[in-house]
């Protein structure tokens, strides 16, 4: 036998996670999560036709024993041992999970048997379906061969972990066939759309530059080597193309990032991408996940509905008096014929009576407290450490030692309320449950059959059989949609259903029905047949299970309340008040996401809701989109099944109409298609994307989008590792976006078309110096003018904007419609850049035409008065341009003024010291300056006065 013996922190695990199945070198590590086994007794069939292999055998088929806290890498099946798991970096979900191993391993007499058995696993070909799987199990050895149905429940997909327990199981799936990284995308290199834009008017720029250039070059009339010429004008003008707009640009990135980090109003925020931040200001879409981003992901039970009378939270205590006359009759009458058994029910001949309102409670807490998939755990106690905190003897079964586990936050929350009342689930396997009353009497009930919750179904049930009574009882519950065809006639369920989704609150419908042997043991002999099918399984025991689900009686009806995420609704609302869409797109159940979606304020309680019916082929989806097509204004939920149907056929008319709706709810949603749906969106509207989400399957969303979002939350750090900016509450988004967000775009805009503006200024100077001198082509500064100009004299002013900002934030969180104008990209466009454009040619003509006419005998006398008031002209307009001053703006502005006048004294060989120091410079710098100035103060003052920015009212 070959031993592999793998530690947590072995870099084969991480970094080769896969050749573990293959590896034959010995180890020893004593954490030993993995052990690996060799069997030269069973093969893996797939299905023909349906993968590129037809029929794989293994020579040697891998075996795996894992115990707990066991991160696999790998898509196993179960062979011995059942355990919990859990699943929240593959589907968002934080529950523990139990899985099954195959019953027919279960039974042999020796753990080392099952190395000598003869059998074979028939598996289905590797798909996305996360929820799903179905094969064969067939032992051969035995006369007649015994077969198995596999499912779900026996299988323990790659990127979960084992939480609880011990499993055996072998490899069905590796590599490029496991779920997880079949639902894994490649990460995409993000680049903002302000920077697109800038690199269109850079574009611009060049064409002007050669263009101007060529223009020069004409006008001389092309005479000696013109095109010697044509490249000195290309020198002399390439300011016009900012070179410093990137360094710029990125140390202003820079800074945004650092303020957001520093924001003591969303403590925790951190910034993974310093490239984008001008991308918060720009969100049309917002794709959200539900489970640990919208919700706590915590249950509370609130209200138990038995159709005449209603319980809620301040009338828990009048259950407790009903459970406890029902139990304390049993036990009197028990004590009084000791060894006898308690009367069993009445033969359905006798005549119904109307039940009692104790009866009616005890029945509906009764079956809430059966019906579910819970199992209680108990915790080793403290100090036990090594293989003995494995064995039942050091278990503390006492109530405060336990919890509960299951697959769905509400079955826990259903469980805990049973137990509050008095009647309290103590233990359970696979075969039985017992249940406590509250005198402390144990009743053990023996489970016959599991019907699972499943998507198309939307119910559960379960058979049990009364150990006391040998009673058997179908016990069922689901949504009301599912449930009220199944129930007996009744005319409170639908109303009082819809009372509870008002409220917020998940609803489930609770029935049973009393089975005799006989009827049971014919379900049986079909439903074991059914699960045996190869094709169309799922259709075969949904059938057999609906010969049950008939004029079942109606016990109650429960609401639930799932816990939102703190200041959820006021920030769905604000982040809709300015302009965003926002799409839940989410792993769980169609019921469940519509509710939050209720809870939550996503869908606004006056908006119509059309839930999109499941739809297989195209001529249903034709219909479905024809009747959705009707609706106006109504939020849109839609499933993943039908989702991907419409999409193969009618793409652009879903995407179309879903764009329409003001909300829009995807449930049961892989990974693969919550980023499939970003990237739709992104392709059919062209508009800014965002995704948010907390666990690992969020993650392909997350970098799909052009600004990823991810919250540090129950489900680990996955999503917030691979996600452009990291925040640790739902709530924050909002700041995130309304103030930094905003303020990152409209200050790069600012920045930008500055930048772009000094080096357009000076080349419009060059231009008209070289028209005035017969098209020379002679620079005009030299030297260290023209480095000073672009960094010491001119830098940190125009880097000061910044730190501008139009609005207080407090004002940008009040009023969240200011965030709409971003999305037009006002601030940064043709027109704002031609604007621009056209200040820098006014202002450099003036400047130069200025110096010119008013310098009287040395060239240098031109030099010196131009350049002057170019850099009083910078320096003037970063002040027209600031909206909001900050001291440091102050201090940058009278840094490099002060820069510059002491740089007079060093720059000899460019000014003439002698000149500079009287008054006629003084003036004459004074007079260029306030013309190329004063008449842009004059017009900026007069659009404030007549067409004032949306922003203006807010600022006084």
């Amino acid at each position: 036998m070959l031993i592999r013996v793998l530690g947590p922190t072995d870099p084969s695990v991480s970094a080769h996670g896969f050749s573990v199945l293959f590896s034959l070198s010995l180890r020893l590590d004593h954490f030993c999560p993995v052990f690996k086994f060799a069997c030269p007794s069973f093969c893996l069939q797939l299905p023909p036709g349906n993968c590129s292999l037809q029929l794989l055998y293994l020579s040697v088929l891998e075996f795996l024993l894992l115990f707990m806290f066991s991160l696999f890498f790998d898509s196993i099946l179960f062979i011995i041992c059942s355990c919990f798991i859990r699943t929240d970096q593959l589907d968002g979900e934080t529950d523990w999970k139990l899985k099954v191993a195959v019953s027919c391993t279960q039974r042999l007499p020796a753990l080392g048997d099952l190395f000598s058995i003869s059998a074979y696993v028939y598996a289905q070909k590797p798909q996305l379906d996360i929820h799903s799987f179905e094969g064969t199990f067939t032992r051969e050895d035995c006369d007649p061969p015994v077969h198995e149905s596999l499912s779900i429940e026996n299988t323990l997909w790659a990127s979960t972990i084992v939480a609880s327990g011990t499993v055996i199981g072998v490899v069905i799936y590796t590599g490029k066939e496991t779920r997880s990284v079949m639902n894994t995308s490649n990460p995409k290199n993000k680049v903002g759309l302000l920077d697109l834009e800038l690199n269109h008017l850079t574009k611009a720029l060049f064409v002007a530059l050669v263009a101007l250039s060529v223009v020069m070059v004409t006008l001389q009339g092309f005479v000696g080597p013109w095109y010697r010429n044509l490249f000195r004008f290309l020198l002399l003008f390439s300011y016009i193309i900012p070179i410093s707009l990137r360094v710029n640009l990125d140390m202003g990135k820079a800074a945004y990032g650092w303020m957001i980090m520093k924001d003591e109003s969303i403590p925790g925020t951190v910034v993974r991408t310093s490239t984008i931040p001008e991308e918060l200001g720009r969100l049309v879409y917002l794709l959200t996940d539900k489970t640990g981003t919208l919700t706590q992901n915590e249950m509370v039970f609130k209200r138990l509905h038995l159709g005449t009378v209603s319980y809620g939270a301040d009338t828990m205590d009048e259950i407790q008096t009903h459970l406890r006359n029902p139990y304390s009759q049993v036990s009197s009458s028990a004590g009084n014929t000791p060894g006898s058994t308690p009367p069993r029910k009445a033969q359905s001949s006798a005549p119904k009576v109307r039940k009692s309102v104790s009866i009616r409670v005890h029945e509906a807490v009764k079956a809430i407290a059966l019906c579910h998939n819970v199992t209680p755990v108990y915790e080793p106690r403290a100090g036990v450490t090594g293989e003995a905190e494995y064995a039942e003897a050091d278990q503390d079964f006492s109530d405060g030692n336990r919890t509960y586990q299951a697959a769905s936050p509400d079955e826990v929350a259903l469980v805990q309320w049973t137990e509050s009342v008095g009647l309290t689930l103590v233990s359970r396997d696979l075969a039985s449950m017992q249940l406590r009353t509250p005198g402390g009497q144990i009743l053990t009930y023996c489970i016959l059959q599991m019907f699972p919750f499943t998507s198309e179904s939307k119910r559960m049930g379960v058979i049990v059989r009364d150990e006391s009574t040998a009673e058997i009882t179908f016990y069922m519950k689901g949504a009301d949609v599912a449930m009220s065809s199944i129930v007996q006639y009744n005319d409170w369920l639908e109303e009082e259903c819809g009372n509870m989704a008002r409220e917020g609150l998940r609803t489930l419908v609770v029935a049973k029905r009393a089975l005799t042997e006989e009827q049971y043991q014919d379900f049986e002999s079909r439903y074991s047949q059914a699960k045996l099918s190869i094709h169309d399984r799922a259709l075969k025991v949904a059938a057999v299970v609906e010969s049950l689900e008939r004029e079942m009686e109606l016990l109650c009806l429960t609401g639930v309340e799932d816990q939102l995420q703190a200041d959820v609704r006021p920030t769905l609302e604000m982040l809709r008040n300015a302009g965003i869409k926002i799409w839940m797109l989410t792993g769980d159940k169609l019921e469940t996401a519509t509710c939050i979606a209720k809870s939550s304020h996503l869908v606004s309680r006056t908006q119509d809701i059309h839930i999109f019916r499941p739809v297989t082929n195209r001529g249903e989806a034709h219909l479905e989109l024809n009747a959705f097509r009707r609706k106006h204004d109504c939020a849109l939920v839609i499933s993943g099944d039908s989702l991907e149907v419409c999409l193969k056929y009618y793409e652009h008319e879903l995407v179309e109409l879903a764009c329409q709706c003001p909300a829009v709810v995807c449930c049961r949603c892989s990974p693969t298609q919550k980023a499939h749906i970003v990237k739709l969106l992104q392709q059919h509207t062209g508009r800014r994307t965002c995704a948010i989400g907390d666990g690992g399957n969020d993650v392909s969303m997350i970098q799909a989008a052009d600004c990823g979002i991810g919250i540090e939350g129950k489900e680990g750090r996955q999503a917030s590792l691979a996600a452009d900016f990291s925040i640790t509450q739902f709530k924050h988004i909002g700041r995130l976006l309304m103030v930094h967000g905003r303020s990152s775009y409209k200050r790069s805009a600012a920045l930008g078309q500055f930048v772009m503006h000094r080096g357009l200024i000076i080349s419009t100077m060059q231009a008209v110096f070289s028209s005035v001198f017969y098209f020379a082509s002679v620079p005009l500064y030299q030297g260290f003018l023209m480095v000073g100009y672009a960094t010491l004299y001119t830098m940190f002013p125009v880097f000061s904007l910044v730190l501008d900002q139009d609005v207080k934030p407090e004002m940008a969180m009040l009023y969240p419609e200011l965030y709409k104008d971003l999305t037009k990209g006002r601030s940064l466009s043709f027109k704002t850049f031609l604007v621009w454009v056209v200040i820098s040619i006014y202002q450099g003509g003036i400047l130069m035409y200025g110096a010119l006419l008013l310098f009287e005998s040395e060239f240098v006398h031109v030099v010196a008065i131009s350049f002057t008031a170019l850099i009083l002209t910078e320096l003037l307009m970063v002040a027209l341009t600031v909206r909001t001053w900050h001291w440091l703006m102050a201090v940058a502005e009278v840094l490099s003024l002060g820069c510059y006048v002491a740089s007079l004294a060093f720059l000899n060989e460019y000014f003439d010291v002698a000149f500079i120091t009287t008054v006629t410079f003084v003036w004459k710098v004074s007079a260029i300056t306030v013309v190329s100035c004063l008449p842009l103060y004059v017009l900026k003052y007069l659009k404030r006065k007549l067409s004032p920015p949306s922003y203006s009212k807010l600022t006084s």
